[in-house]
């Protein structure tokens, strides 16, 4: 749990970040939309991580089918959401959907530095 400030601190800027590229280049929707995107990952994310820790703070058993869970749960509902939306025809979509690459591609990129760089050298110590 110890990576999780500095991943969401990551998602903060990047939800700032990608309201503003999204308002230069496709306006109030476009912010809207790209902010909700990394939004998303974030929040699917931490929940994510926050689940599987309670689960192996009860027991590491429960880690993977709670994991599994969790997993199928948040892309059910993600995807029923993002098919209303598309059915809606809402200009915000395609700025929401750069939105969640990027949250995506932040989160992980941001993760991995911290177990390369901070994770492994609080270890070796």
């Amino acid at each position: 749990m110890r990576h999780l400030p500095v991943l969401l601190l990551a998602s903060a800027g990047l939800v700032a970040l990608a309201a503003l590229v999204g308002g230069l280049t496709s306006g109030t929707t476009g912010a809207i939309g790209a902010a909700i995107g990394v939004a998303v990952v974030t929040f699917s994310y931490t929940s994510s991580t926050l689940v599987v820790a309670w689960a192996d703070s009860v027991d590491p058993q429960l880690v993977l089918p709670f994991g599994l869970a969790m997993y199928a749960a948040k892309f059910s509902v993600f995807g029923v959401l993002m098919v209303a939306a598309a059915a809606t025809g809402w200009p915000g979509l395609v700025p929401l959907a750069l939105g969640v690459v990027a949250g995506v591609s932040v989160w992980t990129g941001v993760h991995i530095w911290w177990i390369t760089a901070v994770h492994l050298r609080r270890t070796a110590r």
